[in-house]
């Protein structure tokens, strides 16, 4: 609440110092501290409805589909045949929502470790929480690290939808979450981590997909346009048990009438392919 001066919020974060992104707050919907983080929903004038967890943006209702498209769409859409699917955080119900329009998609489990995101989503985020309807979902309520240390060989797909490195998901930036991560795939299993943006930690982007590359015969970095992210720009590493999986070259090929028939606003297969063509010295740096 104290980011919150005259009627305007400010973000602010250690990671993107000397920085900040601003809206216009036309409300206050809810605000509390939850076991792990700050929760805070209001109302934009421009942006719509707003989460923000621990001072930081989290989804907007203007741009959200296009981070939870891309984060789910891309792996299955590598995979042929992305049948059970783990996602780990995610409490809006954004991803949950997308990964259930895969027609390949039979089992959805889900481990999100903050109940109150989970609760004041359904509340005032139905848009996205609507994801948590699905007949595919089972939810669970923990720490998606211990859940997978349980669940060996499980699954065909790991999406990792966690808030930025500080807090509670500074764990999931780490090699040995990639490792396990691992360990609970399917052979030619593929995992997906939201993975920051070049223009403001090109350094932990390149950590990342090294500690994906240490773990994953094939892995990737791809890039999204989220205008109310940091620098308007989010990133993905994605990496693959299969080494010969091509990451820019879709299983699945969406039709027209597939993105009108599952109400997708920005992923498209051209996207999907313009999503690993990365500016020159970001290819320079990740090589």
């Amino acid at each position: 609440m104290d980011q919150i001066k005259d009627n305007w919020f400010s973000e602010s974060c250690e990671m993107w110092p000397g920085a900040t992104f601003s809206f216009e707050v036309t409300k206050v919907l809810h605000t509390e501290k939850s076991k792990y983080q700050d929760v805070l929903v209001c109302d934009s004038k421009s942006l719509g409805k707003v989460l923000v967890l621990d001072g930081i943006i989290q989804c907007t209702e203007k741009d959200e589909f296009a981070y939870q498209e891309m984060i789910s769409f891309l792996p299955l859409c590598c995979h042929k045949n992305p049948e059970k699917v783990l996602i780990v955080g995610g409490g809006d119900g954004g991803v949950a929502r997308e990964v259930a329009k895969h027609p390949k998609v039979k089992q959805i489990v889900q481990v999100e470790i903050d109940d109150k995101v989970i609760e004041v989503s359904k509340k005032y985020l139905p848009f996205m929480a609507v994801g948590f309807d699905s007949p595919k979902l089972t939810l669970h309520v923990g720490d998606g690290f211990e859940f997978m240390k349980n669940h060996s060989n499980e699954f065909d797909i790991i999406i990792t939808d966690s808030s930025d490195p500080v807090g509670p998901a500074v764990s999931l930036f780490q090699e040995n979450y990639f490792a396990l991560m691992k360990s609970a795939l399917k052979p030619n299993g593929i995992v997906c981590s939201q993975a920051g943006t070049v223009w403001n930690d090109l350094e932990l982007v390149s950590n990342t997909l090294n500690f994906c590359r240490n773990q994953f015969p094939k892995a990737a970095y791809a890039i999204a346009s989220v205008p109310t992210y940091p620098s308007g720009q989010i990133g993905f590493v994605i990496g693959s048990l299969d080494g010969d999986v091509q990451f820019d070259v879709p299983q699945l090929v969406l039709s027209s009438a597939d993105e009108d028939n599952m109400k997708l606003r920005y992923y498209n297969s051209d996207i999907h392919k313009a999503a690993f063509v990365l500016p020159t010295f970001v290819k320079k740096r990740l090589a």
